[in-house]
């Protein structure tokens, strides 16, 4: 079987499951305390990945904040901020949103394959555009990150994105942040949607840590053997 990188999955929610709400206006999940977490566990990583649909609503910067992570990366021979990648059907993304405009660092867009051409058109001066397969096959994707070089895989959503990760069970580690409010509307996006899911009630998911910061908590889920404590 040929190798993948380790993946994690991060995700912020409200305690009724909801990623944002349902209004235009982006709702805040996180705090700075969690803020400054996932900025570490960023600089940890080697390719950040989000779905198309992130991109387009909540136009991401997807970079290293602090200096300081920036350094010791460079010290690594690494770039200050990971690989971005994102997962697209139809290309319709644009070239001067921040994940293409900002970084001094690589990214790749995995296009299923009858959008080749129009992705190759739009984004072909900002990005490396790599044949996904229709539709795009996750664990293809993953043996080309590996392939490329990623060890250490961090995917940040959305909730399609989640879906897909976890019911391929292309997942070894859940961080979900639970925000300590509801949104309480059927039409908000949901942290994932309907599938079969490798964990369930015959098979729970191990939970490795819970961690309170500030109003909002940390739980930590081991989803597979390959699950690293660090």
């Amino acid at each position: 079987m040929a190798e993948r990188p380790y993946t994690l999955l991060s995700c912020s929610m409200s305690i009724d499951g909801y990623l944002d709400g349902a209004s235009e206006q982006r709702l805040l999940l996180s705090n700075d305390a969690d803020l400054d977490r996932v900025d570490a566990v960023r600089a940890e990583c080697d390719a950040i990945l989000v779905g198309a649909a992130t991109v387009r609503n909540d136009n991401p910067r997807l970079l290293v904040r602090a200096e300081s992570r920036r350094q010791q990366r460079a010290a690594r021979g690494k770039r200050p901020s990971p690989i971005k990648v994102t997962i697209t059907r139809s290309a319709q993304l644009d070239a001067c949103a921040n994940f293409f405009a900002t970084g001094d660092c690589e990214k790749l867009v995995y296009c299923a394959s009858p959008g080749l051409p129009e992705a190759c058109h739009r984004l072909g001066s900002v990005a490396t555009v790599v044949d996904g397969g229709h539709p795009v096959d996750l664990r293809r994707m993953s043996q080309d990150l590996y392939a490329r070089g990623v060890r250490r895989l961090m995917v940040e959503g959305g909730g399609t994105v989640h879906t897909q990760f976890l019911t391929a069970d292309l997942a070894d580690e859940l961080h979900l942040v639970v925000a300590p409010f509801f949104v309480g509307n059927s039409r908000a996006r949901r942290f994932v949607g309907d599938g079969h899911f490798p964990w369930n009630p015959d098979r729970r998911a191990t939970l490795a840590e819970v961690r309170a910061l500030d109003d909002v908590v940390l739980l930590r889920y081991a989803l597979s053997n390959r699950f690293r404590m660090n």
